[in-house]
């Protein structure tokens, strides 16, 4: 189960920047329009809480990852892997060659 985490619209917008995953992609993974997730990121829309944890997990699906507000400062978003564990992932991706799909 998810934590009760804030999010807020400029919160979404970061998340979503941060992920470099397009608002189409996002909206469609979270169940909802492309439309809905801009209007919700401009805060000309609200989200009820199925709505809101949709989106969260979503964005955390693509590398993102939340950060609660605490004594030394406010929430915020954050990647879930350092530029090193990247790098790091992207080698090992490489390493077997080109992906492709197939029906094992």
């Amino acid at each position: 189960m998810l934590k009760k985490t804030l999010m807020s619209p400029d919160l979404a917008r970061a998340a979503r920047a941060l992920s470099q995953v397009s608002a189409k992609n996002i909206a469609d993974s979270a169940g909802m329009s492309k439309r809905q997730l801009h209007e919700y990121e401009r805060g000309r829309q609200g989200l009820d809480e199925e709505e809101l944890r949709r989106l969260r997990r979503t964005l955390e699906e693509f590398g993102i990852r939340f950060v609660p507000e605490d004594d030394d400062g406010g929430y915020g978003v954050r990647q879930k892997f350092n530029s090193r564990k990247v790098r790091a992932l992207e080698q090992w991706e490489d390493e077997g060659g080109p992906a492709y799909d197939d029906d094992i």
